[in-house]
């Protein structure tokens, strides 16, 4: 992980008014940061692309970046992914550059044009309803995965129990690759967090790909932050019937998902969620809620009620 995080000296102030924060109200103490570094893509010696990431499951960003660009939808498709050569004013190796190999036949875009994502937004640009739907391989209207409600509510809480990178920075997003049961239950077969959301939902996609697992049927994904159109996107090319998420979705996002297929929830924090779209998939209760305790004595009634 020494890639992956940065320590830093900071002044921490303390405001609270207590005898220690009187005393000592500027401390010097020493935190940990989450890495955020460029990554850039090649095909063949040429850049197609930079995104600024957290180091660490490069192989899988690429392969998932490529994946949410619809220029791959097989582990077939990609032949090889390499580091390229790449140094830092020290001449230490900086595996900042990626070159990607494709099979023979494979339509690839115009490598001219040089694309920037950054760790927050994503691609920048114009993409349209109708250009995702042109790039679908999957038909997500044909996954019939049914989610008890009460499993979909806690896969919030099973992210964040595995989420190792945040507990030491406090700076990531986490996206969860969760397996559905025949009985309901929830299987988390990959988390990967980076800065980007965008990036750990690509890195999750990346992993299945090169596992060979695509399309992603039976499936849900568990995201930290909000729900917006590039995740959606991106859970549609992949294969992957339902988006969860922390926060809220974008209008946008709740457009896509209603035309690919893509059941979205948002507010997904254990004791409830919304469903935006495709609640069809959201299954009853595993197990009943706790009932409201009733309270142990009936109040008294005065004279002259009941």
């Amino acid at each position: 992980m020494a890639r992956m995080t940065q320590r830093r000296k900071v002044h921490r102030y303390l405001l609270d008014g207590s005898e220690a924060a009187i005393a000592y109200p500027v401390r010097v103490r020493e935190d940990v940061l989450a890495a955020e570094e460029p990554l850039e893509v090649r095909f063949k010696d040429l850049s197609f692309a930079v995104t600024m990431r957290t180091p660490g499951d490069d192989f899988d960003l690429v392969a998932g970046f490529l994946v949410s660009e619809g220029i791959i939808s097989s582990q077939a498709d990609l032949v090889s992914l390499r580091f390229c050569a790449g140094e830092d004013e020290t001449g230490r190796q900086t595996f900042n550059v990626v070159e990607a190999q494709f099979r023979p036949g494979l339509a690839l875009p115009d490598t001219g044009r040089h694309v920037y994502t950054s760790s927050s937004c994503g691609i920048c640009g114009s993409t349209s309803i109708e250009a995702v739907r042109k790039t679908l391989t999957y038909d997500l209207h044909e996954d019939q995965l049914r989610v008890p409600v009460d499993v979909l509510a806690r896969l919030p809480e099973q992210l964040r129990e595995a989420q190792a990178l945040f507990d030491k920075t406090g700076g990531v997003h986490a996206a969860g690759l969760f397996k559905i049961g025949d009985r309901g239950e929830a299987e988390l077969l990959c988390l990967r967090e980076d800065v980007g959301r965008h990036n750990a939902v690509d890195k999750v996609i990346g992993w299945a790909l090169r596992e060979g697992l695509l399309p992603l049927r039976g499936m849900v994904l568990q995201v930290s932050g909000r729900a917006s159109f590039e995740l959606v996107q991106k859970a549609a090319l992949a294969g992957i019937p339902v988006l969860a998420a922390v926060s809220a979705p974008s209008s946008l996002a709740a457009d896509l998902a209603a035309d690919t297929g893509v059941t979205l929830v948002g507010f997904s924090r254990g004791k409830s969620l919304n469903a935006y779209v495709g609640q069809e998939r959201l299954a009853p209760a595993l197990t009943a809620p706790p009932r409201a305790a009733l309270p142990l004595t009936t109040p008294l009634t005065t004279a002259g009620q009941g």
